[in-house]
């Protein structure tokens, strides 16, 4: 008879691939506090948290190798097929998606440090739906990564679209202050880049929600544009 499973031969098979979800989840949750941290930091002037941020990224750099080492683990002694060799591909993308996010958040710190120092603007409001957009994006990408859910790694990449659309209009309107108050260019550039990194936190969100599709589906969503849209 053929397995289509490995775990059909492997009775711990089961756990471990639980464990490596875990793990990936506790990660998801420790990045994501850490691009909110920074986040609040800037909008409650508060150095100290941005200093934490943009310091602090040693957690996160160890459970990405550790990680990466137990879904080596698993192919090495389980050799896996099928949906389980995709789950495994995927969970060890998706830790790179995660460590990538990290510094983001690293980068987030560091600019909304930079810019505090340089003199506030109204626009910094522009940055707070941005935020909150790919805060949740994030969390609804790994949630459906967890439970296989393909409706709720759709809406992540459907919302990719709204956080790209933010900050086209956040750069137009920086553009436009630094034309307006050439005395406010360094302080518009910080926030300009911090919309950026914004932005690479969604596009990160977007891959895992791709995943997703490649794991329970076995389809490979990206670049499509018919439904599924996928900003570059």
């Amino acid at each position: 008879m053929t397995l289509s499973s490995s775990s059909q031969a492997k009775p711990h098979f089961f756990d471990d691939i639980a464990s490596l979800k875990q793990q990936l989840t506790v990660q998801g949750r420790l990045v994501a506090s850490r691009a909110s941290r920074a986040m609040r930091g800037l909008v409650e002037q508060n150095l100290d948290d941005l200093d934490e941020v943009a310091i602090g990224d040693v957690e996160v750099n160890a459970m990405q190798m550790a990680i990466d080492d137990q879904a080596f683990k698993l192919l090495a002694l389980h050799q896996p097929v099928a949906i389980d060799l995709r789950m495994i591909v995927a969970a060890m993308k998706i830790n790179a998606d995660l460590e990538r996010v990290g510094d983001l958040a690293v980068n987030l710190a560091e600019a909304a440090r930079r810019y505090l120092a340089s003199g506030r603007l109204e626009e910094e409001s522009l940055l707070t739906r941005m935020g909150e957009i790919a805060e949740t994006m994030l969390e609804n990408a790994l949630q459906a990564f967890v439970s296989g859910n393909l409706g709720v790694a759709q809406a992540v990449l459907e919302r990719d679209d709204a956080l790209d659309s933010l900050r086209g209009q956040a750069y137009r309107r920086l553009v436009d202050v630094m034309i307006a108050k050439p005395a406010v260019v360094t302080s518009a550039l910080e926030l300009m880049l911090m919309t950026r990194h914004l932005e690479r936190i969604g596009d990160h969100a977007t891959n895992i929600a791709e995943d997703v599709f490649f794991v329970v589906a076995g389809e490979d969503v990206r670049h499509q544009t018919a439904g599924l849209t996928r900003s570059e």
